[in-house]
């Protein structure tokens, strides 16, 4: 193997990631080609050269030096057709590809249809990747997410108001529990659970008549709107709400030390297995310890268990 390819979608830690990557290459005497704007810039033959210099002063950055775009056009037959020609013609001879579950059902195609050697590296704020414990860029989404948080905290106390915070999470409630969790939330809402307002009015109401002069709640985007849970409980609480939406904010921002020693080690790993002759498979971390999980496995619903988490933020709130 002479030369790899690396692809990435965006979130904090994937810095960090191509950093590994390049340098572990390198030492192997393998040349490096960071493809611009994912699958979309691999369609076009949009390459960036990498060496160690160009990766230096990265690890601390949140997003991607290579960019990253959607696209639609990789799904489909042509798309993929012009993907591999301009794989072959540039001599790329194995690819990595560092991104959530979109990124690594295009490594699967790849590596499973077209039979180029491929590694995925998990790499979402979601934590929504089946089969992998903690993806790249989740600890840093949530602990942006709760800087904010705590912030808000101080208003909602000061002034004696319920506060209605809406984080990312179309499909999935990982950062949303882990901030109603950590940030001593009283309610939190997340797709996996259905809610019932009216429920959620009651509590208000009676911690109010007992003395509760603040509330915080979390919504994950994909579970309501925080604009309509605001409505819904002023509506029927007659009490004062407000809303705060928390956003991209969550996907940028320096990576945190958990993100980027994570990063580090699985970039490591997935040259590592490149050259050890495996290909579609997903590189993670299980037990303290390197693992692979084919890409199969990992492109699946992961199955989110919140009961746990649920009962104990209604215990502790």
């Amino acid at each position: 193997m002479k030369k790899i390819g690396i692809i990435t979608r965006d979130c904090a830690g994937v810095n960090a990631a191509i950093r590994a990557v390049v340098r572990t290459a390198h030492g192997h005497g393998i040349e490096t080609v960071g493809i611009v704007k994912g699958y979309e810039g691999l369609i076009e033959g949009i390459f960036m050269p990498l060496n160690r210099r160009s990766v230096s002063g990265i690890i601390n950055k949140g997003g991607t030096i290579l960019k990253t775009a959607r696209c639609e056009e990789f799904y489909t037959s042509e798309g993929q057709a012009r993907a591999i020609e301009i794989i072959r013609r540039n001599g790329i001879d194995g690819l990595i590809v560092i991104g959530g579950n979109g990124s690594l059902a295009g490594a699967h195609v790849l590596a499973s249809r077209y039979l180029i050697p491929t590694i995925g590296v998990a790499a979402t704020i979601d934590n929504d990747v089946n089969g992998v414990a903690l993806t790249i860029g989740a600890d840093t989404a949530v602990n942006v997410a709760l800087d904010a948080l705590d912030k808000i905290r101080d208003t909602a106390t000061s002034l004696e108001r319920i506060f209605v915070v809406e984080v990312m999470g179309r499909d999935c409630g990982y950062i949303a529990l882990e901030v109603a969790l950590a940030g001593g939330c009283e309610e939190v809402l997340v797709p996996e659970k259905k809610f019932d307002m009216k429920t959620i009015c009651d509590e208000i109401e009676t911690g109010n008549a007992q003395g509760k002069v603040s509330w915080i709640i979390i919504v994950a985007e994909g579970a309501a709107k925080a604009d309509t849970v605001a409505s819904a409980i002023t509506l029927t609480t007659g009490l004062e709400t407000r809303v705060a939406v928390l956003g991209h904010i969550q996907r940028g921002g320096q990576p945190t030390a958990l993100d980027r020693s994570l990063a580090s080690r699985l970039g490591h790993l997935a040259v590592e297995a490149l050259l050890g002759g495996e290909t579609d498979k997903c590189v993670h971390i299980s037990e303290g310890l390197p693992a692979l999980l084919p890409l199969e496995t990992a492109v699946q619903p992961k199955e989110i268990h919140i009961e746990q988490d649920y009962h104990l933020i209604k215990i502790l709130s």
